[in-house]
């Protein structure tokens, strides 16, 4: 969009009571929270298009309790997904955000459908005691969340980037956006920053993880930190860098941005193996922590190696367990024997069949499995053999899609200073905070806290510009 753009929608609009940075699932719910509520709302994307990181994910939401859960049975409670989230997260998390997250989780997923967001299947994943992932086309779901807050009379501006907040006496009270090469000033009654991550900022990756210099740096690609350097010059404190990690099952020659976010067969029955043709690692783990163990190998690689039993669990529906759609695209290696698949890996043989014959010993309960596993992925599903032909390698390495750090907020999204004051008019969801995750991922629960978050942000935004229902 043109200055014009932005000059003529804001004189359609009037003074925006809210300004929504970035338009990811958190921007979106926001903006469409604080317009239900009756707020007049900006909503800036400096890409030309919507989506951020919620539209390269593998569109999967935490959830527990809800009608698709118990109409497969799955019986799930608030409290067993506390327990898992601060568990995973080795109980780093804020606990008052794993609260919210808890408490608004259920209204937020009805209130998304009465959007139109549509789930579909419900899957086991990292972190959770039972099948909590709900399914659904990220894309889609970004797609609809726009349409229902251009219906709603937000104005959406893209292709304008914020760069700096207003402050008046220490509060926030607008933006300084850059378009075209000019600046134009937008005043607001509060402001909200969705503005994602810094997977796409080399500087501050080398700043605060050095360790992930072998990773692939890959993530939306206007995750460059826009949001943490406007709120760290308006004083914002900033936590959670040490667990900032790359994430498992990403082919070493892939570009996110076009290839996903690669597949988890780990989860679904492969082992991980490294060049030499041996395990590594609880494949089981959270796919961030199996990411960390992946970079400290050698060769900072491994292969994720699986027969027809897990290339028959196959599911379209979600990227990370489209195994076929890998196989058509030539990504992964198959043979009708292990030691034939070996030597297209490039491993010793009769290392990777004994590594084989040592998990399935394990499987059957014969031995001791080396590294604890007990399940398929968390502990909602037992491992299978690795016995049935054909069989499949997939190349794997680690990639920063996403920097699960960021501006610390209280449970009211209010974005707090280093000495733990609200920074008046500014707060922030998705992505750009940090507190919730602490050194671990429950599968689901980045995507989750985008939406449950981010509408939260709209309505405390919406609230504290004078905005009432």
């Amino acid at each position: 969009m043109s200055a014009r753009s932005l000059a003529a929608t804001v004189q359609e609009l009037g003074r925006p009571d809210v300004v929504v940075l970035g338009a990811g699932q958190a921007g979106l719910t926001a903006a469409v929270a604080a317009a239900q509520r009756g707020a007049r709302v900006l909503l800036l994307e400096k890409l030309d298009y919507a989506g951020g990181s919620t539209s390269m994910s593998s569109g999967l939401t935490a959830y527990a309790g809800t009608d698709e859960q118990r109409a497969l049975g799955i019986e799930d409670s608030v409290e067993s997904l506390k327990a898992d989230i601060l568990a995973t997260g080795r109980h780093k998390s804020d606990e008052s955000l794993v609260d919210v997250y808890c408490r608004e989780q259920l209204a937020t997923y009805r209130w998304l459908k009465e959007l139109g967001v549509e789930y579909g299947h419900v899957h086991a994943a990292s972190g959770q005691s039972v099948p909590r992932s709900h399914a659904t086309d990220p894309s889609r779901m970004i797609d609809t969340l726009a349409k229902r807050a251009e219906g709603l009379g937000v104005g959406i501006v893209y292709g304008v980037r914020a760069f700096q907040l207003l402050l008046v006496d220490e509060s926030v009270t607008g933006v300084v956006c850059e378009v075209n090469g000019a600046l134009t000033e937008v005043r607001a009654g509060a402001v909200v920053l969705a503005t994602g991550g810094f997977s796409r900022n080399t500087d501050l990756l080398e700043r605060f993880v050095p360790h992930l210099v072998h990773a692939v740096h890959g993530g939306a690609p206007g995750s460059e930190g826009d949001g943490l350097l406007m709120g760290w010059k308006a004083g914002a404190d900033f936590r959670d860098t040490p667990y900032v990690k790359g994430t498992f099952g990403i082919y070493p020659g892939d570009d996110p941005r076009e290839g996903g976010t690669g597949i988890l067969a780990v989860y679904k029955g492969a082992i991980a193996v490294s060049q030499a043709g041996r395990r590594f690692v609880d494949e089981s783990s959270p796919y961030k922590a199996i990411g960390d163990a992946c970079l400290e190998l050698p060769e900072h690689v491994a292969w994720q190696v699986f027969d027809q039993t897990t290339m028959d669990r196959d599911d379209p529906e979600v990227h990370i367990y489209w195994f076929s759609g890998r196989l058509a695209t030539g990504l992964l290696e198959t043979a009708d024997t292990l030691e034939q698949l070996a030597g297209k890996m490039g491993v010793p043989a009769d290392t990777l069949r004994q590594t084989v014959a040592d998990y399935n010993a394990a499987v059957r309960g014969e031995r001791a499995d080396e590294f604890g596993r007990t399940s398929m992925s968390g502990s909602a599903e037992r491992p299978t053999e690795i016995a049935t032909g054909p069989f499949y390698a997939h190349l794997s390495g680690a990639s920063v899609l996403a920097t699960y750090c960021g501006l610390t907020i209280d449970p009211e999204t209010h974005v707090l200073d280093v000495y733990g004051e609200r920074i008046p008019g500014l707060f922030a969801a998705g992505e750009v905070t940090g507190g919730f995750h602490g050194a671990g991922y429950v599968t689901g629960t980045s995507v989750g806290k985008a939406g449950i978050f981010g509408r939260l942000a709209g309505l405390a935004a919406a609230a504290h510009a004078g905005v009432t229902a």
